[in-house]
């Protein structure tokens, strides 16, 4: 069997995020937010909208396992956004009318500060799996030698 190059670690696609591990992770997010959401004033808001961008961003990482973490955080900030500038519509509020429990998902409210927010948690995020991604590249000997 001929021995792995540098090349092949190049070419290789990227070793997969856990699942076990995102959902876990996942779900502890949606029990944290649950608790930060009975919080009054700017920083139960604030808290709320970055555990919001950390479970979004999560999620995508539960979908697609083997995309690069930025792509990930990239691609829930844009999901976190375009469900903020949907609560500058009466759409949000319409469907939470019809089933309250889509006031989590969706919200109703447009709050500027919440953009920041998501920017947060989507960047504390990606590093997150970024950093256990290359954790574990390492443990299965993926990483090229440094030097």
């Amino acid at each position: 069997m001929p021995s792995q190059t540098s090349a092949d670690h190049v070419l290789a696609p990227p070793e997969p995020l856990p699942r076990v591990a995102v959902g876990g992770a996942a779900v502890a997010v949606v029990g944290a937010g649950l608790v930060v959401s009975r919080g009054d004033g700017l920083a139960a808001d604030l808290g709320g909208g970055v555990l919001y961008a950390v479970l979004v961003t999560l999620l995508v990482a539960l979908v697609s396992p083997r995309r690069r973490p930025v792509v990930i955080g990239a691609v829930a900030l844009a999901v976190c956004v375009l469900v903020e500038l949907a609560q500058l519509t009466p759409v949000p509020a319409a469907l939470v009318e019809v089933w309250e429990p889509v006031r989590y998902v969706l919200g109703t409210t447009f709050h500027a500060p919440d953009l920041a927010a998501y920017a947060v948690g989507a960047a504390l995020t990606t590093a997150a799996l970024a950093l256990a991604r290359r954790d574990r590249a390492r443990r299965a000997g993926l990483t090229r030698p440094s030097g």
